[in-house]
C-alpha cells in the first residue's frame, strides 16, 4: 500500500512549460489513493487547461481569489482553508518568479497566498533553463527554501525548451511522486551519506553467444538505490545485465557483466561509502575455458562444462569492512533462517535480507516478502508488498538501527 493513500495533496502550478507534466502527476497520485486539489497562477492556464486538471483530480481548480458562485455573483476562494486542508503542498513547476515570490512573501496571486498560509510539508520542483537555474540568485532562493524546512527536489538534466541541453528540467512525474512517497515527517535522512548497491545477475560467458546466468531482475537493488537517493544519499549502483534504468540524478550507475567486473568496480568505491548493500545475484561459478568461437551443436562440447569459482564479492567486502554498514541478501529454498544466518556470520555482515522462494510473491517479480536479520540474531519480518515500498521500509529500519 502506498504511503500516499488517504493523503490530501495540494498542487500549485506556476507558469512554466513543464506544467504540461502535471496532469500525469495528478493521475499518479490518484492511483495511489491520494485526494488531490489543484490551484494555478492565471498565466499557467497557457500551458495546461483547468478542465483537464479538474477532470483528473475530480475537484474544482482554483485560479483567482474569487470565482463565480453557483447562484450567481462571486465567491471567495479561501486560501487559508486550502492551506490547512493539505497534508502535502507540491509546487510544480516552480519557476524563477515563483521561487522569488515564495522567499520574499510577494503575495501577488492565490498560489503564493496559499503557500504563505500552509503549515504542512512543502515540496518544490524547480523548472527553468540551465543558466537561470545556475544563477546565483535562484540558487540562493532554493537554499533559503531548503533552510526553511521545505523539500527542494533535484532537477533533471536533458533537453530544455530553449533548445539547450543541461540541468534545469523539472523532474519526471514518476520521480516527483516517488519523492512524496518517500517522505516521512521528522524521519532520518541519508543526506551527505554515500551508498553502494549491487543489483541484478552476472553473466559468465561460455562462448561469444552463450553464458551461465540466473533469473535475477535487479528490481530490488534498483528500488533500494532509488529509495536511498530520494533520502539524499549519493549512490553508486553497480548492476549486472538488466533492462532497468535509474532516473534519479543522485544515482551513478555502473554496468557490468561478469562477477570479476563487478568485483573490480565494487572495490573502486567501497572504501569510501557509509552503507553497502549487496543485492546482486552473483554467479558462483564461471566456465574454466571460455571459447573464442561459438560452440556448434553438431560438434559437441557442451556435454561437459568445467567450472571454476568466481570471486566472492561479499566475503571480500566483509574482510575489508571498516566504517561501513554492510548488508547482504540471501535467496533460499530450504532451511532458510539457518542458511541466511550462516552467510551473515561467515561473511562478516551487519545484517542480511532473507527472502524465500517458498513464499508466494517473493523472488524475481515486482513484489517481495523478506526478513531482515541482524548479527545479534534479531529478526524483523516485512510483509509482502511492492519492492519499491519495501525498499523504503528497509532503509527506515537500517537508518533507525544506526541511530
Amino acid at each position: 500500500m502506498s504511503s500516499l493513500k488517504g493523503k490530501n495533496i495540494l498542487i500549485g502550478i506556476s507558469a512554466g512549460i513543464a506544467a504540461y507534466k502535471i496532469p500525469l502527476v495528478v493521475r499518479l497520485l490518484k492511483k495511489r489513493g491520494a485526494e488531490v486539489k489543484v490551484l494555478m497562477t492565471p498565466d499557467a492556464q497557457q500551458f495546461v487547461t483547468p478542465l483537464t486538471l479538474a477532470t483528473l483530480s475530480q475537484n474544482e481548480v482554483y485560479i483567482h481569489f474569487t470565482a463565480a458562485a453557483p447562484s450567481g455573483g462571486s465567491q471567495w476562494n479561501d486560501h487559508v482553508a486550502l492551506g490547512k486542508w493539505a497534508d502535502y503542498f507540491l509546487i510544480a513547476p516552480a519557476t524563477s518568479n515563483t521561487l522569488s515570490a515564495m522567499v520574499h512573501a510577494k503575495c501577488n496571486n492565490l498560489l503564493i497566498a496559499t503557500y504563505l498560509s500552509a503549515t504542512c510539508p512543502v515540496f518544490v520542483a524547480p523548472a527553468m533553463d540551465l543558466d537561470m537555474y545556475a544563477h546565483a540568485s535562484n540558487q540562493r532562493n532554493l537554499e533559503q527554501l531548503q533552510a526553511s524546512g521545505h523539500q527542494v527536489l533535484p532537477v533533471g538534466e536533458g533537453f530544455l525548451a530553449s533548445g539547450l541541453e543541461g540541468k534545469g528540467r523539472m523532474l519526471e512525474p514518476e520521480l516527483i511522486v516517488e519523492h512524496l512517497e518517500a517522505f516521512r515527517p521528522n524521519a532520518n535522512t541519508l543526506a551527505g551519506k554515500k551508498v553502494l548497491i549491487t543489483a541484478g545477475p552476472t553473466y559468465e560467458a561460455l562462448d561469444p553467444v552463450r553464458f551461465i546466468g540466473n533469473f535475477s531482475s535487479g528490481k530490488m537493488g534498483f528500488a533500494l538505490a532509488e529509495a536511498a537517493a530520494l533520502r539524499g544519499a549519493q549512490v553508486h549502483l553497480i548492476s549486472g545485465p538488466t533492462a532497468l534504468d535509474a532516473q534519479h540524478p543522485n544515482i551513478n550507475i555502473h554496468r557490468v557483466q561478469s562477477a570479476e567486473e563487478m568485483y573490480t568496480v565494487v572495490h573502486q568505491y567501497y572504501a569510501d561509502v557509509d552503507y553497502a548493500i549487496a543485492a546482486a545475484a552473483v554467479a558462483d561459478f564461471k566456465p574454466s575455458d571460455k571459447k573464442d568461437q561459438k560452440i556448434k551443436k553438431n560438434q559437441g562440447g557442451l556435454d561437459q562444462i568445467s567450472l571454476t569459482p568466481t570471486p566472492d564479492i561479499l566475503a571480500s567486502m566483509g574482510e575489508r569492512k571498516k566504517q561501513q554498514m554492510l548488508i547482504g541478501f540471501a535467496l533460499e529454498t530450504a532451511d532458510e533462517i539457518h542458511q541466511a544466518s550462516l552467510k551473515l556470520h561467515t561473511k562478516n555482515l551487519d545484517a542480511i535480507v532473507l527472502n524465500s522462494l517458498n513464499d508466494p510473491g517473493a523472488g524475481f517479480g515486482d513484489t517481495n516478502q523478506v526478513t531482515l536479520i541482524y548479527k545479534n540474531e534479531q529478526q524483523i519480518p516485512f510483509a509482502l508488498q511492492s519492492k519499491k515500498e519495501l525498499a523504503h521500509q528497509l532503509w527506515e529500519e537500517l537508518i533507525s538501527d544506526v541511530d
